[in-house]
């Protein structure tokens, strides 16, 4: 099989006669073996490892991305980011833990954007029905959009 991990600035792998692979999406841990059907998921932060056909073991940490198989024989990987290394226990403990920690801070970023929105949009409700509320007893029955010159 062939393996292309992609990430938006560079092509971080491309290797060919790949005898295996392992990832990882949120279901747990898979296998593609060449002639697997055509796949596609999400993938967590994690490290792939693949083996090629002189059952050497290379690996790759990526921070989450879509993993496609296409034919059987061709296995496209795009990535936020990916970092590839002979060393697995680098990339498990040190990579890997720098991706989650990206990742969280990503959620935290995103929470707070939209918090802000809600907010947002809870003002502006407040003040359209404010401005449609009636006018108070004795009060000229015109709202300030009505007025000539407003």
């Amino acid at each position: 099989m062939k393996l292309s991990v992609r990430t938006p600035l560079a092509i971080v792998v491309e290797a060919d006669e790949v005898a295996h692979l392992r990832a990882e999406d949120e279901t747990g841990a898979f296998g593609i073996l060449p002639g697997h059907a055509d796949f596609l998921t999400v993938l967590d932060a994690s490290v792939m490892t693949w083996r090629d056909r002189r059952r050497v073991e290379h690996h790759i940490a990526v921070r989450g991305g879509m993993l496609e198989v296409r034919g059987g024989e061709t296995i496209v990987v795009a990535a936020r980011e990916a970092v590839q290394s002979d060393d697995l226990q680098h990339l498990e403990t040190e990579v890997l833990g720098a991706f989650r920690r990206a990742l969280e801070e990503d959620q935290a970023a995103r929470t707070d954007a939209q918090r802000l929105y809600l907010a947002a949009i809870r003002q502006i409700c407040c003040f359209l029905r404010s401005e449609q509320a009636p006018p108070a007893p004795g009060g000229s029955g015109v709202s300030r959009f009505d007025r000539p010159g407003s």
